[in-house]
């Protein structure tokens, strides 16, 4: 477990999504003009779509996405072309409008049984992310959160996922009972920085319980156990996720 007192959590809230895309991509090209390449877990949702857009109308040149290798923390178990699928999302809303190499797409397959695939994708982040300590560590994981807790697809009534041994999880949908794959907490928490980035009062009071009251958060929900080795826990809110943040109301 991580030393809470150590925690570096830095909270940034934005008046709008277009400011909340701004900064983060800021802060990505700072990450980038460091390195010669850097390994993203993406996430799926409306708010990295809103990302995806704004990176897609960015000038050609202005991010070099040769450097940047792009896995996923999460995918639900369709077809690519199916309009559920986290990577058709991301392919239509960037990888189509950029010219990226496609070998710096690694998707996961969720066409294939997800027990298997699970245990296909765990392998291949072994083989193409370093390994510190016996455990893939992604320069950057993003996060979404859903209001029930739940993050990547480990949800609040499969919470013991968070702790599997291995590198991705076969994960169930509490309502529609669909299957997912996920990367597991011991990946999450592995990586040099992992991002949140939340938008909608619907969120509000899931973030409130989470980041003023972590102890009690993190036997309910998932999203409070990203505690990463790094201590470098970064949260992109807008102002309606923020709303109920004691001083923010």
């Amino acid at each position: 477990m991580v030393d809470k007192q150590n925690m570096i959590m830095e909270i940034q809230i934005f008046k709008t999504l277009q400011e909340l895309n701004q900064s983060f991509t800021e802060w990505l090209q700072e990450i980038l003009n460091k390195k010669e390449s850097i390994t993203i877990a993406l996430s799926g949702g409306s708010t990295p779509k809103s990302l995806f857009d704004f990176w897609s109308d960015l000038p050609e040149g202005e991010i070099d996405w040769t450097k940047i290798k792009f896995f996923w923390g999460d995918e639900r178990c369709v077809p690519p072309t199916d309009a559920e699928s986290n990577y058709k999302m991301t392919k239509e809303h960037l990888f189509d409008k950029i010219n990226i190499p496609q070998n710096n797409i690694f998707r996961i397959k969720g066409e294939n049984n997800p027990e298997n695939e699970a245990e296909v994708y765990g392998d291949l982040l072994n083989q193409e992310i370093k390994v510190v300590n016996g455990v893939p560590a992604f320069d950057i994981v993003i996060l979404g959160m859903g209001d029930d807790g739940h993050t990547a697809s480990i949800f609040p009534h499969e919470i013991e996922l968070w702790n599997s041994n291995n590198n991705c999880v076969a994960a169930t949908h509490p309502e529609t009972g669909q299957k997912r794959v996920s990367l597991t907490g011991k990946v999450i928490n592995a990586a040099n920085n992992v991002v949140f980035l939340v938008t909608g009062e619907n969120k509000a009071d899931k973030i409130r319980e989470i980041i003023e009251h972590p102890e009690e958060s993190e036997k309910k929900y998932p999203a409070a156990l990203a505690q990463p080795e790094s201590d470098n826990l970064l949260w992109f809110l807008d102002e309606k996720a923020a709303g109920k943040l004691t001083g923010n109301s």
